[in-house]
């Protein structure tokens, strides 16, 4: 009895892809899928970027997203998912999850959003595969933190499940070996253990610094309290998340920007271009962020010429 209501079960759901699929060809839409790993301000702005970006090009769209919240097994499953629905085009936002598409998808498009490093996550070459990065200029960051606190010893906290956490936590500890910094790294393998790695090094280091590792960024409030408690300067990779927190001071990128350059990928692609083609469009421009109000608690100075080149300079009238 239990084999025949699980086969049932499987028959209504292929039923109900097969009826879908029908139903979207007759209103002339594109069946977008996007997978997206966790919930956070800069992933969510990359998927308003790249929805905002199709609907202002004219680009008739039902777009489904679904959210892996930071689970592996899960960003696999909702690949098998799109997979049965009979997606035309799937997006991966953030590394595991373009990854999950990746293995999922060999002859549909499969475009992913702000990867790291596609070649380290073995997305680069592959023929179906495309899309855009956001590898964050490392050495750029680890000047600023420099400039302003003149460390010796930097903490960051990384996820070992994340292709992109791991290759930044590499660059920055080849960065300060060339600058005779010490770098303490705590791993985590989830966002609920971040407070936890934070609070184990916090004593060590003179700065924290926060790479673009989506695991850790969901869970900045968590880095700001400790980081605040300590009296402790904290650099952030992501700008879109560092409003609301105790972040000095943050380089990064648009992540609205780069959801609608993802939405300009989609787009090549639907007007035929070839995925392997297009390859991977990185992103450029980085914005600097200044909180003056948390630079004025610490006691820290910010050179005048560093505030004009700031995109964003918080203080208590405007924060």
């Amino acid at each position: 009895m239990r084999r025949f209501i699980i086969l049932l079960i499987a028959l209504a759901t292929v039923l109900a892809a097969v009826l879908a699929q029908g139903s979207h060809e007759e209103e002339g839409k594109v069946r977008i899928g996007i997978s997206k790993l966790i919930a956070h301000p800069a992933l969510d702005a990359i998927e308003q970027g790249i929805k905002d970006y199709l609907a202002e090009n004219g680009i008739d769209a039902d777009i489904e997203t679904q959210v892996a919240n930071g689970e592996i097994s899960t960003a696999a499953s909702i690949a098998q998912l799109f997979r049965t629905e009979g997606k035309d085009i799937v997006v991966g936002i953030a590394t595991p999850t373009a990854q999950a598409l990746a293995n999922t998808f060999q002859d549909t498009p499969v475009i992913f959003a702000t990867v790291t490093d596609p070649e380290a996550a073995g997305l680069d070459g592959l023929p179906n595969v495309c899309g855009t990065s956001d590898m964050v200029p490392v050495k750029e960051h680890l000047a600023l933190i420099e400039r302003l606190t003149g460390a010796e010893s930097i903490g960051m906290v990384y996820c070992v499940a994340e292709a992109n956490g791991i290759t930044l936590k590499d660059a920055m500890e080849e960065a300060c070996m060339e600058e005779g910094i010490d770098l303490i790294a705590a791993s985590v393998s989830n966002s609920a253990e971040v407070r936890a790695a934070v609070q184990s090094i916090i004593d060590r280091v003179d700065a924290l610094y926060v790479s673009t590792d989506n695991t850790v960024i969901s869970a900045i409030a968590a880095v700001s309290d400790v980081a605040s408690d300590a009296a402790v300067p904290l650099f952030s990779a992501d700008i879109t998340s560092s409003f609301g927190t105790d972040v000095l001071a943050s380089g990064g990128f648009d992540y609205y920007k780069s959801g609608r350059l993802t939405g300009s990928v989609i787009q090549r692609v639907l007007n035929g271009e070839d995925p392997a083609s297009i390859g991977t469009l990185y992103l450029e421009d980085m914005e600097i962020y200044i909180n003056m109000d948390i630079a004025t608690r610490l006691g820290i100075s910010v050179p005048e010429d560093l505030l004009s080149e700031a995109r964003y300079v918080i203080t208590a009238d405007n924060s």
